[in-house]
């Protein structure tokens, strides 16, 4: 992965770490005002659901590239389908780490004394 990609995918991580802590900001009574309904639609939900989205889509356009490629589409050429499967596969890696935190961080809370 070049250090342009790099900086790309770290300028997201960056974007998307000052949506979470701008959801974070807001008031705690907004949300409660909003009723049951807007904790499926919190800040944390919605970041994750876009991280998920993502990460589809980047595996879904290396899949349609790799097709392209495999058709012998011209334009497609070997280095661009790697690096689309590259930078599909580090995004999955990410997004199973972030579950598995998750998970132990869920984990650690129920075995929690009350």
């Amino acid at each position: 992965m070049s250090s342009m990609e790099i900086d790309r995918v770290l300028s997201q991580i960056r974007a998307l770490s000052a949506q979470a802590s701008a959801g974070a900001a807001k008031p705690p009574m907004a949300d409660a005002a909003a009723g049951a309904g807007s904790v499926a639609n919190s800040g944390f939900a919605q970041l994750m659901r876009q991280g998920i989205e993502q990460v589809n889509s980047a595996q879904e356009s290396a899949g349609r590239m790799a097709t392209a490629f495999e058709r012998g589409t011209p334009g497609i050429e070997l280095p661009q389908v790697m690096l689309e499967m590259q930078k599909a596969s580090v995004s999955f890696r990410a997004l199973t780490e972030v579950r598995n935190r998750m998970v132990n961080a869920y984990q650690e809370i129920m075995n929690m004394p009350i």
